[in-house]
């Protein structure tokens, strides 16, 4: 099927209140054209450099999404466009989004990622670091960010229990932490589920959820 009939597939899956994320990462711009024609407008790269030349090559009304781990001297290249940064996961990493979004004069859209996953190979913190962050001082001087919900990824497993259990855990971390901050109407994000579990994942009240092989196809990190 085409990239085409794919995305209006999964789509057709969505409540009406879930965002989409195309997660073109290692795709040519020609396949993100053809969604974008089919009237997709938000994408996820997990690389800086990736998403910056994109972006350089596509149309500006496109939301680009930073799903990958991001390191802190990066930052600074994606902050003049980039829409919401998931991958927040700790105090500095934090900070420097604030310093660079001012440099930019934008404010800067960010998920805190919590780790749900046993995987150590996930990132991400830990519920009582997230509330930590938000209970800092200092975190009322960022003005150049907004905290607009949490993310989550889910262990790489064939265990359904397993994920919705986490998913259930990501759901209860969102509610625990809008709690903290009920003056940010803007916390109304969680961002989780993928390819092979965002049908699960929106049962267990996601918001916006990250698909990528299901509309591009498998990926080449050959190419």
């Amino acid at each position: 099927m085409s990239i085409t009939t794919q995305l209006h597939d999964i789509q057709a899956t969505l409540p009406e209140h879930v965002s989409l994320v195309a997660v073109s990462k290692t795709k040519p711009v020609s396949d993100l054209m053809e969604a974008y024609d089919a009237g997709q407008r938000i994408f996820g790269e997990n690389k800086i450099q990736e998403m910056c030349d994109k972006f350089e090559d596509m149309p500006k009304d496109i939301l680009w999404h930073m799903i990958g781990h991001v390191q802190r001297n990066k930052v600074k290249y994606m902050a003049p466009f980039v829409n919401l940064i998931h991958g927040v996961d700790n105090f500095k990493l934090l900070k420097e989004i604030n310093k660079q979004a001012k440099a930019n004069e934008r404010t800067i859209n960010c998920l805190l990622q919590i780790k749900i996953a046993e995987e150590n190979s996930k990132f991400g913190m830990s519920l009582d670091a997230a509330s930590e962050i938000l209970q800092r001082d200092d975190f009322s001087e960022f003005k150049h960010i907004q905290i607009t919900g949490v993310m989550g990824m889910a262990t790489f497993t064939d265990n359904t229990n397993q994920v919705e259990n986490e998913f259930n855990a990501l759901q209860t971390a969102f509610n625990q932490l809008k709690a903290l901050q009920p003056e940010n109407k803007a916390f109304k994000t969680i961002s989780m589920g993928m390819s092979g579990d965002y049908k699960l994942a929106i049962n267990c009240g996601s918001t916006m959820v990250r698909v990528g092989s299901s509309i591009f196809g498998e990926r080449n990190y050959n190419a």
